[in-house]
């Protein structure tokens, strides 16, 4: 597979590199969506067909979102070696305005309890705070999803409330409703 990496990075961290999607990336995300354990509290574990990841899934991580002048997506690398590890989410829940932000991550289990999804979603919250006119992040999991609802806090971010919604297809855990964080400009700074 070419690699079509962009000269520059979105975002870097220590050990991360945030880079914008390209359609090239699309089997790293079919090979990423089939795995069980990564879509477990997501699809059940049902994988993601290429068909799907074409049509559905690249569209939506390549949008350029006007009111960031940048996509709300990122495939996230290892800094070094340049492995793929999965992707971001920071994209604006309006499309009119960078005020309130949708944090999201899905890493390849191989990544998972290394510490890459708090330290890209740290980084992506610090840039959307201090340079993107970003005024609330805020990110949802499943209540059962102690692995994610960690990482939301480890980040910053605080529980502000629980809640059921209908489930097209139930999953397993789903019966259990789901959770909001968020985090404020105001609470980051002085977090600082």
């Amino acid at each position: 597979m070419p690699d079509s990496r962009p000269a520059a990075a979105f975002l870097e961290t220590g050990r991360l590199r945030l880079r914008a999607f390209t359609p090239d990336d699309a089997e790293r995300l079919r090979e990423l969506d089939s795995d069980p354990d990564v879509m477990r509290f997501l699809t059940g574990g049902a994988p993601t067909g290429m068909d799907v990841v074409r049509e559905r899934v690249l569209p939506r991580l390549l949008h350029v979102h006007p009111c960031l002048g940048t996509r709300g997506y990122w495939a996230a690398e290892e800094r070094g070696g340049g492995e793929f590890l999965g992707w971001f989410e920071f994209r604006p829940l309006d499309e009119g305005t960078p005020a309130v932000v949708e944090l999201g991550y899905r890493l390849r289990k191989s990544a998972w309890g290394r510490g890459y999804a708090t330290e890209g979603s740290r980084a992506l919250i610090d840039k959307g705070f201090a340079e993107l006119g970003v005024e609330r992040v805020t990110a949802n999991t499943m209540a059962v999803n102690s692995g994610s609802r960690r990482v939301m806090e480890k980040s910053g971010l605080v529980l502000l409330r629980s809640f059921t919604g209908e489930w097209p297809d139930p999953i397993p855990g789903s019966e259990h409703g789901e959770v909001e964080y968020g985090l404020t400009r105001a609470e980051w700074s002085r977090g600082r």
